[in-house]
């Protein structure tokens, strides 16, 4: 399986404003490890940038000034990517301003997604694993414990580099519970799986009367919502005590 961890900078926060990509990274990772082969290029825009983002990133139309265009590179980009899979976090910004680059390089470009199979966005990978917090590509290093001491700016490839070892973490542990194993995946949602029987010698509890009174009512908002309760399939208690 090989995927290409990507990152971009802009010259602002909307490209329907009219604001470029200045920079792109990328790292290829083959079976979920870096190949070593990567793909950064600095751009030059046609524009300014907008208040804070030349701060963000440290970049500027001087340094930008003997950069290619878009146009320039742009096949050099996508056969770079070509057939892998993308993981890009907050995938709708990126995807909207690489999208916005296509379509002025020309309509035989199409879109991003014509160019590769998937497009993975680790933000919301990131935010089904860690709901209610903050998931921002410094948050997660922080919380996963990758070194991120060094990035003082933005900057694509490094952004992306971080971003492969915080994908890795985020998604570990798949391949050893049966993740993107056809047969295993099988195995788990068969309803074989998860039969109950209900003579199985099981052990007996003693609870006390307003335990018992609150897990009856509790079983019959159960059965009034869903029309069974897989409760009433085992033996009720050997003793109810009183409180």
């Amino acid at each position: 399986m090989r995927q290409i961890i990507l990152d971009t900078e802009t010259t602002g926060l909307s490209w329907e404003r009219g604001n470029r990509v200045v920079e792109i990274g990328c790292v290829e990772f083959v079976e979920r490890r870096p190949s070593g082969r990567t793909y950064h290029q600095y751009i030059k825009p046609d524009c300014d940038f907008e208040a804070g983002a030349q701060e963000v990133t440290g970049l500027s139309l001087e340094r930008l000034a003997n950069e290619p265009t878009m146009e320039q590179v742009v096949d050099e980009f996508l056969e770079f990517i070509k057939g892998a899979e993308l993981i890009i976090h907050n995938a709708a910004f990126d995807v909207g301003f690489l999208n916005n680059e296509l379509s002025i390089c020309g309509p035989q470009y199409g879109k991003l997604a014509d160019h590769v199979p998937n497009i993975e966005d680790s933000l919301l990978i990131a935010r089904q694993r860690y709901p209610g917090q903050r998931n921002s590509l410094d948050a997660l290093c922080k919380r996963l414990g990758v070194d991120n001491s060094h990035r003082q700016l933005h900057g694509a490839l490094l952004d992306a580099q971080l971003l492969g070892e915080v994908y890795i973490g985020l998604t570990s542990g798949q391949e050893e519970i049966g993740f993107g194993d056809p047969a295993a995946i099988a195995a788990q949602q068969s309803p074989a799986s998860f039969q109950i029987d209900p003579t199985a010698v099981r052990p007996r509890v003693i609870v006390l009367a307003d335990e018992f009174a609150a897990h009856q009512a509790r079983l019959e908002k159960l059965r009034k919502k869903a029309g069974k309760c897989v409760w009433d399939a085992f033996d009720p208690p050997a003793v109810v005590a009183e409180a």
